[in-house]
């Protein structure tokens, strides 16, 4: 299993979207051992990682249930169109 840098400086976040959602949703948001957990059970869950260390940080404040916010959907959109070309195997 590939271990996680626990630094204190450390954060990640979860989202998900499933139409006909308006936005993706936070599913989870973390810094430093909670970051460390939240990658552990995305690879465990083998859920794709994609590192953004600002768009972690912009999601900082966010809380699990909120959407987006729609300053962060460009960024966002990104990340899941990367995602989605993995999964389909064009990446």
């Amino acid at each position: 299993m590939k271990k996680y840098n626990i630094s204190k400086g450390r954060k990640a976040a979860a989202i998900a979207y499933k139409p006909p959602q308006p936005a993706p949703q936070l599913v989870a948001v973390g810094k430093g051992r909670e970051a460390a957990l939240i990658l552990a059970e995305a690879r465990k869950a083998g859920i794709a990682i994609v590192e953004d260390p600002g768009l972690a940080a912009m999601l900082e404040a966010a809380r699990p249930g909120d959407y987006i916010p729609a300053w962060c959907w460009e960024a966002v959109a990104g990340i899941l169109a990367f995602v989605l070309a993995r999964e389909k195997g064009k990446v």
